[in-house]
């Protein structure tokens, strides 16, 4: 049996474990799932680099570094404890009041592997996840305030059955520790004691089988730090803790989202993920449309529907969103000083975007036939069921608000019912 092997503070972690090996590699490793942050079109604007990248997939490490509960203790200065200052083990700590902790440390798991998730660049993070900015992605050089925790969230996957893995709110730091403040969410029941984040880490599970494109939108649920379902709070911060939910698990489904309060990622099991669409396959339904040799029946040139959105070719389709019919850019109908037009084909008014073709296999939940349509406003292309899906579902924003909003960019959808079916002539 091998021994979990852990990181000391600041040691670099395994190449093995977060480096994405070739696909001969993969082939040969198993794969628990892969966690997709919504927003993005397979990579991050700026591009994919290290742990810093749009998705992570889960492989099952070399040697194993989950972790389960030992003991817990009470304490009266939890920061000069033992479990606190010694930095190979892990432990979280709850503060009830000044003079008053409980600590709950943990010991190697041989039967599971553990991945975390946060904003911190530090080592035992293994997906940096930063806020995503809806839209065009453009933020001004600004830096914004970030709501999403340093060490947000853990994932344990079972070593021996790789399709369970379960969510837990907060992640470990450098020196392997949870602190959960005097004024954070906490409670006690029986021996038990348990707690909540500051933003809360909320997860909804799809209600029927995500890939198949027949599942229907769950229903927004809190994890705490030991892994308990609990209803929503009141807003995001509040004090107060939400009823726990009969029945409800921490066990990830394939598409049950993960919302980390600023930035919300997909969960895609192994098994949802091979009864997918690849990439390759997506691209061979744009290729279907492109030889078909659609024109504007306008301007009569050939349109093109590019597989990046920076195409700025004649060629280049746009869709009129009150009508669907595509054509390409040119002045007939246009209203001055906005973005309105009057549609050539319907003599319908409204306003445009540019096509381009949502191109993230995950987010897709079927391989339907070339019947494209686009969300509205922004004109992200895909499947009639994928569009259908994500224009019902319900994304946190703000404290207790929630946004339909496109998987592809994060721009929040517009009118109803959000997307609009594509005519090509």
């Amino acid at each position: 049996m091998h021994r979990a092997r852990f990181l000391s503070d600041g040691e670099a972690p395994h190449v093995e474990d977060r480096t994405h090996p070739s696909s001969n590699d993969d082939k040969n490793r198993i794969k628990y799932g892969e966690l997709v942050i919504l927003g993005n079109n397979g990579s991050l604007p700026q591009g994919d680099k290290g742990r810093r990248r749009s998705k992570l997939v889960l492989f099952k490490r070399a040697v194993p570094n989950g972790i389960k509960k030992s003991k817990h203790y009470v304490v009266k200065t939890p920061h000069a404890s033992q479990a606190i200052l010694d930095s190979t083990q892990h432990s979280i700590s709850y503060t009830l009041s000044r003079n008053h902790a409980i600590i709950v440390e943990y010991m190697p798991d041989e039967d599971t592997d553990m991945f975390q998730i946060g904003r911190s660049s530090e080592p035992p993070i293994d997906f940096v996840v930063m806020d995503t900015i809806p839209g065009d992605k453009c933020c001004d050089g600004k830096v914004m305030a970030s709501t999403i925790s340093r060490f947000a969230c853990r994932i344990l996957a079972d070593r021996n059955n790789p399709k369970v893995s379960r969510i837990y709110a907060a992640g470990f730091d450098s020196s392997r520790n949870i602190f959960l403040g005097e004024k954070a969410t906490k409670w006690q029941e029986g021996h038990d004691i348990d707690g909540l984040t500051t933003n809360g880490v909320l997860i909804m599970h799809p209600q029927g089988s995500f890939c198949g494109g027949d599942a229907q939108t769950g229903i927004w649920k809190e994890v705490s730090v030991g892994g308990g379902v609990y209803t929503l709070r009141e807003s995001r911060s509040a004090q107060q803790k939400g009823k726990a939910v009969e029945g409800a698990s921490n066990i990830l489904q394939d598409g049950t989202l993960i919302d980390l309060c600023g930035a919300t990622l997909l969960w895609r099991s192994a098994e949802g993920l091979a009864k997918s669409p690849t990439r390759e396959y997506l691209e061979s339904l744009v290729d279907k449309v492109n030889a078909e040799r659609p024109t504007c029946p306008v301007g009569l040139n050939t349109l093109v529907i590019p597989r990046k959105s920076n195409n700025d070719s004649e060629k280049q389709p746009y869709v009129y969103l009150n009508c669907g019919h595509v054509q390409g850019l040119h002045d007939w109908g246009v209203e001055k000083g906005t973005n309105s037009r009057t549609c050539s084909m319907c003599f319908k008014t409204g306003p445009i975007v540019k096509l381009s073709m949502g191109i993230e296999p995950a987010f897709y939940v079927d391989a339907g036939p070339p019947v494209f349509f686009a969300f509205n406003p922004c004109g992200h292309i895909a499947t009639e069921k994928t569009v259908k899906y994500w224009a019902n579902v319900p994304i946190p924003h703000g404290t207790s608000a929630f946004d339909s909003f496109c998987p592809f960019c994060a721009t929040p959808l517009e009118g109803h019912p959000g997307y609009v079916k594509l005519i090509f002539s």
